[in-house]
C-alpha cells in the first residue's frame, strides 16, 4: 500500500549577490510584518479586543500605502502573507495552550527565512525561479527530488553560519510501509552510552560537542575580544563561532537519522521512556551532555518515521522504575545511586547492567500496555488518572 506523505527536502544553495540582496531584503520584510502584525493584536488583546487574519492582511495592505512603510511593496507579497498565517498559527497554539504567547522577532536572533506558495515560485526542469527575481536559484541538488513531485512550498532561509537553504515541500507517493515483522525492541536513553536497546546492543555516544569544545572556546573567546558593534570583525569572528556550532549540529542530526531510520527498518514495535528533557537540562552538572544526547530530537524522528513506515512507539510513563526492577523476577530494588552500573538482584541472585536491564523493562511494559490498549503517557489533568505503568503514588495517594 502507498501512503501520501508530505516531506520537505532541504538543500543549500548558493545565491548571487543580487538574489542575496533581494532575499535579505524580504527577511526584513518579513520580520517588520511580523512585528507590526504581533504589536496590533497586542495591543487590541489589551483593550479587550481580538483581531484574526482578515483584519491583520487588511492592515497589511493600508500599511503599504502609507510613506514609512511603502517599501513593503518592492518585495513579494506572498511572504508577508504567510507570515501574518504563521502569526495566526502561533495565537492559535497559545489560546490551547500549546505554546507561551507570541514573541517579537530579532534581527539577530531569530531565523531569517521567507516562504512563498505556489503562486510565488515557478518550479521547471529541476530549476527553482522565486518572485522578483530573474534568474534561478543555484541549488545543490545532493539528493533527487521524488519522481514526478512538485513543491507545494517554499521556503528560503539563511542561518547564523551565513549559509542559504531552499527547502521545498512535497507530496512523496514513493514511501511505503515496510514489510510487518513481530520484532520488538526497548530503547533506554542515557550519556555514557547514547542509546541501549533490549537485546544488548549498546550504541556509543559520539558526543559531538565535547569533541569540538576546545575549539569552539577558542572561538568564542576571540570572539568576546572584539568590540561590540557592526564591525567587520566581530561579524567575521561571529560566523567563526556560528560554522563550530554548525558542524555540530550536522553531525548530530546525521547520526540521529541513521539510528532512527535503522531502528524504524529492523523492528515493528518499539518501546522508549517518556522522559521530561525540559526539566532535566536544569540539572547544571549535565545539561551540557544532555543537550549534546538530544534526546527528544531523536524521539521526534522515530515518531514521524515510524508513522510513515507503518511502525509502532510507544511511550512508557518517566516514573516507571525501570533501572530498579530486576527484568528476571521482578523485585524492585529501594534505591539505584546513578554511579551504579552493575548491580545484583537480592531475590534471585542474577548480575545486571543497569541501562540493558532497563531496556529490558521498557520493552516488557511497552508490549503489556500496548497489548491491553491502556495508556502510557502521563494523564496530568485528568482527576485521580494515571497511566497503566505508573508507580509513583499521586499526592492524593499519600
Amino acid at each position: 500500500m502507498t501512503s501520501r506523505v508530505k516531506r520537505a527536502f532541504k538543500y543549500r544553495f548558493c545565491p548571487t549577490d543580487a538574489q542575496a540582496l533581494e532575499l535579505s531584503r524580504t527577511f526584513g520584510c518579513v520580520r517588520k510584518v511580523y512585528n507590526l502584525a504581533l504589536a496590533a493584536r497586542t495591543e487590541a488583546w489589551a483593550r479587550q479586543e481580538r483581531i484574526n487574519y482578515n483584519q491583520t492582511s487588511a492592515m497589511l495592505t493600508a500599511w503599504k500605502k502609507t510613506e514609512e512603510l511603502a517599501y513593503l511593496c518592492e518585495v513579494s507579497s506572498v511572504p508577508l502573507q504567510q507570515a501574518l498565517r504563521h502569526l495566526q498559527t502561533a495565537f492559535a497554539d497559545f489560546f490551547v495552550k500549546r505554546a507561551k504567547y507570541p514573541r517579537f522577532k530579532s534581527k539577530r536572533k531569530s531565523r531569517a527565512s521567507a516562504e512563498y506558495t505556489s503562486s510565488a515560485f515557478k518550479f521547471r526542469h529541476g530549476r527553482l525561479y522565486l518572485a522578483k527575481m530573474l534568474e534561478p536559484l543555484a541549488i545543490v541538488w545532493s539528493r533527487p527530488l521524488p519522481e514526478g513531485a512538485a513543491p507545494t512550498t517554499v521556503t528560503v532561509s539563511r542561518d547564523v553560519a551565513g549559509r542559504w537553504f531552499v527547502s521545498m515541500l512535497c507530496e512523496d507517493v514513493g514511501v511505503k510501509p515496510h514489510a510487518p515483522t513481530d520484532t520488538a525492541v526497548g530503547i533506554d536513553a542515557g550519556l555514557d552510552h547514547l542509546l541501549v536497546l533490549s537485546t544488548g546492543e549498546k550504541i556509543a555516544n559520539p558526543r559531538h560537542e565535547r569533541r569540538d569544545r576546545a575549539r569552539l572556546a577558542k572561538a568564542q573567546r576571540e570572539l568576546c575580544r572584539k568590540a561590540k558593534g557592526e564591525g567587520a570583525n566581530r561579524r567575521k569572528a561571529r560566523i567563526k563561532v556560528a560554522r563550530i556550532h554548525a558542524r555540530i549540529a550536522d553531525r548530530r542530526r546525521d547520526l540521529l537519522h541513521k539510528l532512527t531510520s535503522k531502528l524504524v527498518r529492523e523492528n515493528q514495535t518499539l518501546v522508549i521512556e517518556d522522559l521530561a528533557v525540559r526539566n532535566m537540562v536544569r540539572n547544571r552538572t549535565r545539561d551540557r551532555a544532555i543537550s549534546d544526547a538530544a534526546w527528544s530530537e531523536f524521539r521526534n524522528m522515530l515518531e514521524y518515521k515510524a508513522a510513515w513506515y507503518g511502525r509502532e512507539v510507544v511511550a512508557v510513563d518517566r516514573w516507571f522504575p525501570s533501572s530498579r526492577l530486576c527484568s528476571v523476577c521482578g523485585a524492585l530494588q529501594v534505591k539505584m545511586p546513578l554511579h551504579v552500573r552493575v548491580w545484583t538482584c537480592d531475590s534471585c541472585g542474577t548480575t545486571h547492567d543497569r541501562d540493558v536491564n532497563a531496556s529490558k523493562n521498557l520493552l516488557a511494559a511497552g508490549l503489556a500496555v500496548s497489548g491491553c490498549g491502556a495508556g502510557v503517557r502521563p494523564q496530568r489533568r485528568t482527576p485521580g488518572g494515571q497511566s497503566a505503568t505508573k508507580q509513583k503514588p499521586s499526592r492524593r495517594e499519600l
